[in-house]
């Protein structure tokens, strides 16, 4: 009888110490939860890699639009902006009014943005204070972390009375052209290739313009091409089903950016597939005719408004 009451006391002893332990757990954890005693605009100008932001957000005046309730900015580190070819102040404050506006303003969400709420998954969509229909950032969460437009969210969630900061690593441009102008837009790098889908097949220029469909294209340069033995010449004697064969073989449908590739086949709008090989720090492609000598994506992830652009360093080939 005694061993019972025992056991009972012992019991009680012991659900009376776990609550005890569970209550305080609570109370601690209350307490050390962060209370945001800053704004977002005082984050900015206390953060150390923040500098330039800090100077591009005064030179822009923007300031006032960080003091609203719920702002969500994804602040691009010094290093980005010099990774973007703007080394300092000096060089930030070069840039015309309107454009940095545009620029700055396109990495402002009128929302509180967590990544907590952010969806497991690729290219979650969320509005910016930008202009329509270019006001369109989007986020991906993986087992690596948060990007957005590929870019990576290296100091995340840092709150602040108003809103929450994101440190990012690459200045977000937003797209202003469709893909088919951003490439004739840079001939010294693209003439070439906007020859051949000039030439190409009707359709896949159409598809290039378009303001409703969306494609990635791993863009070949215009010495990958030279190399490929595509030069001006032999772009006006290959018909135009030849070419449309091997330019719809560069393309894939959707929205693809870097940070959304992964080692393993990928189908292009040809049909055929191609290899990609994602690395620490590089990615490659590997057409089904190219003997095995894969491409390398030299520039990635530029923005159009239907699609995204992989520049890269050789023409991929098609299975025969």
């Amino acid at each position: 009888m005694k061993i019972t009451e025992n056991l009972y006391r012992l019991r009680y002893v012991t659900m009376a110490l776990l609550g005890a332990v569970m209550a305080a757990s609570v109370s601690c954890s209350k307490e050390e939860e962060p209370v945001a005693t800053q704004s977002v605009a005082d984050i900015i100008n206390t953060n150390t890699s923040l500098s330039l932001t800090r100077v591009a957000i005064q030179r822009a005046g923007l300031t006032s639009a960080l003091g609203g309730s719920n702002v969500t900015i994804f602040a691009p580190s010094d290093a980005a902006f010099q990774a973007a070819g703007y080394a300092d102040a000096a060089a930030i404050n070069n840039i015309p009014d309107t454009t940095l506006r545009r620029m700055l303003q396109y990495h402002v969400v009128a929302s509180k943005v967590e990544t907590f709420t952010i969806p497991f998954g690729n290219n979650s969509i969320t509005a910016t204070s930008g202009l329509t229909p270019n006001g369109t950032l989007y986020l991906t969460k993986d087992n690596t972390g948060v990007s957005v437009n590929a870019a990576h969210i290296s100091q995340a969630d840092l709150m602040a009375t108003n809103g929450v900061v994101h440190v990012i690593d690459r200045v977000l441009m937003p797209p202003t052209a469709t893909l088919a102008r951003v490439i004739t837009s840079q001939p010294s790098t693209f003439s070439l290739l906007a020859a051949a889908a000039t030439r190409a097949d009707s359709t896949l220029l159409t598809s290039l313009n378009s303001s409703t469909a969306v494609v990635t294209l791993f863009a070949p340069t215009n010495a990958a091409f030279e190399a490929a033995g595509l030069n001006a010449a032999a772009i006006q004697k290959a018909t135009p089903a030849q070419l449309t064969k091997i330019l719809t073989y560069h393309a894939v449908p959707g929205r693809v950016f870097s940070t959304n590739l992964s080692s393993g086949k990928i189908t292009t709008l040809q049909s055929g597939t191609a290899t990609v090989t994602v690395g620490a720090n590089t990615i490659t492609v590997l057409g089904a005719g190219n003997n095995g000598a894969a491409a390398t994506v030299t520039r990635p992830n530029v923005m159009a408004t239907n699609g995204i652009i992989h520049v890269i360093d050789k023409v991929l080939m098609p299975a025969q």
